[in-house]
Formats: structure tokens, C-alpha cells, sequence
């Protein structure tokens, strides 16, 4: 009987590899950057299942080229919680399952969350720049003043399982008010108040968290309008998708003052990060390590790796999102 052969589109951590090659016929692609067209067209036509990565863009034209030959691929398992970067439907009318990692990313991604809540409400970022810089002459009572986060209240845009998670840290953690925005009513286990318009929730607090699914939907749902309703000393938190924040319209209000800043792990046209926004002192960055530790890229593997599994033993996907 044939092997199933498998192209894994990044390296993943050792223990992952290890488990794939136990089970299928593994090809690790050497490069760290997304597939480009001729490689997906590659994969699908050369491979029974994909493990792919953020920013292999399996588009729809790039399911229709593949048509033109011999689709082999059945399955295309992502690394990660979002699949923004893979049209599902598109996938289907090809008879590609297409699955995901739920969960295994929740608590680091609010973690990271936590971090730049505190880095930018506090200009940790600012701050370590002039001490490296050699610039810091000793402490005195008004240097770098922030942002007091304890007793504030945040807003959670999308409150699914990260939404809370984050949610859930701020009011337990540092005594936050919890308002969100979200499709539906949540049930949890505290205090949190539902407000309608994302506009009102932007004016009632003092950070933004935008915590919501990328996608077509979303596509610079927080704009020009959203930040202006902001207070000015409020700050937008984005670990979501970069393009769910028009990133135009972040740089111009960050510049005027519009909001006291902005914490991101995302980025609109990542990795391009314009010099506007790497230049400005309010705006505190990091290269999208939302979900940067061992344990959860081992267990986001796992997770990828069942799916596969699972699929190539006749059942269901145990993580579809297109079946």
C-alpha cells in the first residue's frame, strides 16, 4: 500500500516532525516563508495531505489553476486557529477538507494579549529604548509616565475563546470592568457587559482589544471612525489579524494623538511594517509571536497532526471547518 504523503509547508518543532514521519511519507519544505503559487499548485497536485501554515495563501484562483490538472490533495490541515489564508470554500467545491487548531492557542494568545496591554499602557517599550539607547539620567517623579491599567475597563472585540481568556485575565487579574462586542450574548463566569455598537464600546473604555476572526468580514472593522471614538488616552490592543485594523488609519491617529497608543502582534501587510509605524514611540510592536512557546507549537502540532489522522483513517476531521 502507498504511503501518504504529506508536505509539511514550514519547519515545525522536532517532536512534531518526529510524529508525522511515524505515521506518513513527510516532506518538510526547508524555506521559512509562505508557499508561493508554483508551490501550492505543487502541493496539491503532488501531495495527499497539506500541512500548511500562516500565509500559504490557498486561494480560490489558486484552486482553480490547480483543477486545470489533477488535484491529488485532500486534506489541508492548518497550523493555527486562523485560516483567513485558505478559502474553505473554495477548498470544498474541490473536495479539500480543511481544518484548523482551536484551543491549543487560547491562553498564550491571551497571554501576549496581557503583555502588550502592560507594555503599552506603560511605555515599557519607550522606556527600554532610551535606557539601551544610553539616554536614561535616573529616575525622577515625572519620566515616563502611563497609563494605570488596574481598575479600568476594557472592551473585547469578538468574544470567543480568546476574547475571554483575555477577558477573563483583565477582571480577575487587575480588577477591569469588562465590556464586548460580539455577534451573540456570552455566558462566563464574570462580570462582562454586551454593548451593541462597536463604535459606543470604543468611546466607554480605556483599551480596545480586538480579538475577533480575520477574514472578508472583518476587514478593517476598527477604522478611521472607531479610533476617533476612542477616548485620547486610551489604547487599541490588536492579536487577531492584522487586517482586521486599518493599519493607514492607526498610523495617522497614533501621530496625532487621537489614542494614547497602540499594542500590536499583528500587522496589516505583514512582515512589511511601514517605518511610520516602526518609528512612533506610542506604538508598541511585536513580530507575531502570539503563540511564540514550545509547549503550544508542540501541542498546535499535535492537534494538526490528529486532524490528518484522523482524516486518513476514514473518519472526520476532528477540527473542520468546511465539511
Amino acid at each position: 500500500m502507498t504511503a501518504t504523503k504529506i508536505l509539511i509547508t514550514r519547519a515545525l518543532p522536532e517532536m512534531v516532525i518526529r510524529a508525522a514521519e511515524a505515521a506518513f511519507d513527510v516532506t518538510v519544505r526547508a524555506e521559512t516563508t509562505p508557499l508561493s503559487h508554483a508551490e501550492m499548485l505543487q502541493a496539491l497536485a503532488q501531495y495527499d495531505g497539506i500541512l500548511a501554515t500562516l500565509g500559504d495563501g490557498f486561494s480560490a484562483d489558486v484552486f482553480a489553476k490547480a483543477a486545470e490538472g489533477k488535484i491529488r490533495c485532500k486534506i489541508i490541515a492548518n497550523f493555527g486557529v486562523g485560516y483567513n489564508h485558505i478559502d474553505v470554500e473554495a477548498a470544498k467545491s474541490h473536495g479539500i477538507t480543511v481544518s484548523n487548531t482551536p484551543g491549543a492557542v487560547t491562553e498564550a494568545t491571551a497571554d501576549t494579549a496581557m503583555t502588550l496591554i502592560l507594555m503599552s499602557a506603560r511605555r515599557a517599550g519607550a522606556g527600554e529604548r532610551m535606557l539601551r539607547a544610553g539616554q536614561w539620567d535616573g529616575w525622577h517623579p515625572v519620566q515616563m509616565l502611563g497609563l494605570h491599567v488596574s481598575g479600568k475597563t476594557v472592551g473585547i472585540v469578538g468574544m470567543g475563546r480568546i476574547g475571554q481568556a483575555i477577558a477573563r485575565r483583565c477582571h480577575f487579574g487587575f480588577g477591569m470592568q469588562v465590556r464586548y462586542f460580539n455577534r451573540s450574548a456570552k455566558t462566563v463566569d464574570f462580570p462582562a457587559r454586551q454593548v451593541q455598537s462597536l463604535e459606543a464600546l470604543a468611546a466607554q473604555v480605556d483599551i480596545l482589544v480586538v480579538a475577533t476572526p480575520g477574514g472578508q468580514e472583518t476587514r478593517h472593522l476598527i477604522n478611521s471612525e472607531i479610533l476617533a471614538a476612542m477616548p485620547p488616552h486610551a489604547h487599541l490592543i490588536n492579536i487577531a489579524r492584522g487586517e482586521v485594523v486599518e493599519e493607514a488609519a492607526l498610523i495617522t491617529a497614533l501621530e496625532n494623538g487621537v489614542i494614547g497608543g497602540a499594542g500590536l502582534d499583528v500587522y496589516e501587510f505583514e512582515p512589511e511594517v511601514p517605518e511610520a509605524l516602526r518609528r512612533l514611540e506610542n506604538a508598541t510592536l511585536l513580530p507575531h509571536m502570539g503563540t511564540a512557546t514550545l509547549e503550544v507549537r508542540e501541542a498546535m502540532g499535535r492537534m494538526a497532526l490528529d486532524n490528518l489522522t484522523e482524516f486518513f483513517g476514514g473518519k472526520t476531521a476532528p477540527n473542520s471547518v468546511n465539511s
